[in-house]
């Protein structure tokens, strides 16, 4: 579902306010910029010449900072997955501009209107980019994949890629893809099943580009292209974290899950939601066959995402297991060191392991200090996120004041409910009395401020 938004450009001008409200750096400073332009002008060395393999991207059609490419090949029953990664550690040295500027931004931020990258444009859209216009260092992980979807990390190098295609999700056919790819991403997938992991997306508000200076407000489910590219990146990163656990060190990314109290409170949501949630299913199995694009089930998904805490990065800790309650295992982050800084971090990390090297003691330090630094980027992008997405409804709904709208209740807490409009992609509160979630009620839009980012409506019946 898309709703045109932005007939007047009010959506455009506020964007602007809200890259102020939030600091959103424009640019960068004048010695990260030549810092940036000095780096991107070294030639590699110390890289193995990978060039003859045909590695691919897949990524959105307008990306240009591309952290990935990959290739993929037989061995005997199983796959070897060559994932090849920006190689961002070469370019950038610890303490140098770049890295001062990347530690107090922690990530890159994106807004309709563009980013706020993480690296200077020289650097994450062209040097370090695995674009197809020329040889590019990079880190490839080799990774093994069973017959079962076990994983293991055979090995992890510097090396010169070229990739020979920069795929699409909304376009990609499966003949242009590598052999082999569906088969990987099912191996993943049902490996994912067996350990009772819960990495179900639901559909998120997004507000993007409709090409002709204007925006749109969408929910948007993922691309089955999109969940199978993803099942690459998650057999890298855990079989990094294994290693990494294994050797002592790393910083792990972590997630609590639902616990048995929020469990029986989302079988009744489902109840009231109007969903079949046999008693024999566990809350993992019943959730991986939701329907993204069915409104009460894609609401529900929403409702079991806020059921459990939020997701942190935490350091190796004696005596500790790092867990993701999603992915059901340990978990890192290692391949988007374009778009968040501890990734290159873990990746200086396993190369070393891998090449049977100590950690770098500065790498063991930053471990300890990026937790904070995360959090704090992470938490940063999601008031921005929702900022940008609280405009959009008002711009949207702005002149539509007395207007009915159906609507979901999809849960309740002190400040009201929550609701879903049925044929519009906005989420917003009402106060509603003597409502569960799952009913169904009518409201009243009462007003739109783009100015405030606010949209209020009354309870009808």
């Amino acid at each position: 579902m898309k709703t045109p938004v932005d007939s007047v450009h009010a959506l455009a001008d506020g964007l602007g306010a809200i890259r102020k409200q939030y600091r959103v750096p424009a640019s960068f400073p004048p010695d990260v910029l030549t810092a940036a332009n000095i780096a991107a002008a070294k030639q590699p060395k110390d890289h193995a010449d990978r060039t003859a393999l045909p590695f691919v991207t897949l990524d959105p059609a307008s990306s240009t900072d591309l952290d990935q490419a990959f290739h993929i090949e037989a061995a005997g029953t199983d796959l070897i997955l060559h994932y090849a990664i920006a190689d961002v550690g070469w370019f950038v040295t610890d303490g140098d501009p770049l890295d001062r500027e990347a530690w107090q931004r922690g990530t890159t931020q994106y807004l309709p209107d563009g980013r706020a990258g993480l690296y200077p444009p020289v650097l994450s859209e062209a040097a370090t980019s695995l674009l197809p216009d020329g040889p590019r260092p990079a880190v490839i992980f080799s990774v093994r994949v069973d017959p079962a979807g076990a994983v293991a990390l055979e090995g992890a190098e510097r090396a010169l890629i070229r990739s020979v295609a920069k795929l699409a999700y909304d376009t990609v056919t499966d003949e242009e893809l590598p052999g082999g790819f569906q088969d990987l991403s099912r191996r993943i997938q049902s490996a994912e099943a067996a350990r009772g992991a819960s990495r179900v997306d639901p559909p998120e508000q997004e507000v993007t580009s409709d090409g002709n200076g204007g925006y749109r407000l969408a929910f948007r489910p993922m691309l089955p292209s999109e969940t199978r590219n993803a099942a690459l990146s998650l057999a890298t990163n855990l079989a990094i974290a294994d290693v990494l656990l294994a050797h002592r060190t790393g910083l792990f990314r972590t997630l609590p899950g639902p616990d048995e109290g929020d469990v029986v409170r989302l079988r009744h949501t489902a109840r009231a939601f109007g969903l079949d949630w046999p008693a024999a299913l566990s809350l993992t199995e019943y959730e991986r066959g939701l329907d993204p694009c069915d409104a009460a089930q894609a609401a529900f998904m929403l409702a079991i995402r806020r059921a459990g805490g939020g997701a942190a990065y935490v350091p190796w800790r004696e005596g500790e297991t790092p867990w993701h309650a999603a992915m059901a295992a340990t978990y890192a982050h290692a391949t988007a060191p374009l778009r968040r800084l501890a990734d290159r971090y873990v990746i200086r990390a396993t190369l070393a392991i891998a090449n049977g090297q100590p950690v770098p003691a500065e790498v063991e330090d930053a471990f300890q200090r990026l937790p904070k630094v995360m959090a704090r980027a992470d938490q940063l992008g999601g008031q921005i996120d929702r900022a940008v997405v609280d405009l959009a409804e008002a711009v949207m709904l702005q002149g539509r004041e007395g207007e009915h709208f159906q609507a979901v209740v999809t849960d309740i807490d002190q400040r009201g409910a929550r609701i879903q409009l049925e044929h519009a992609p906005v989420v917003a509160r009402v106060d509603a009395q003597a409502v569960v979630p799952g009913d169904r009620i009518e409201v009243e839009l009462v007003s739109a401020t783009p100015a405030q980012r606010t949209v209020s409506f009354r309870r009808l019946a």
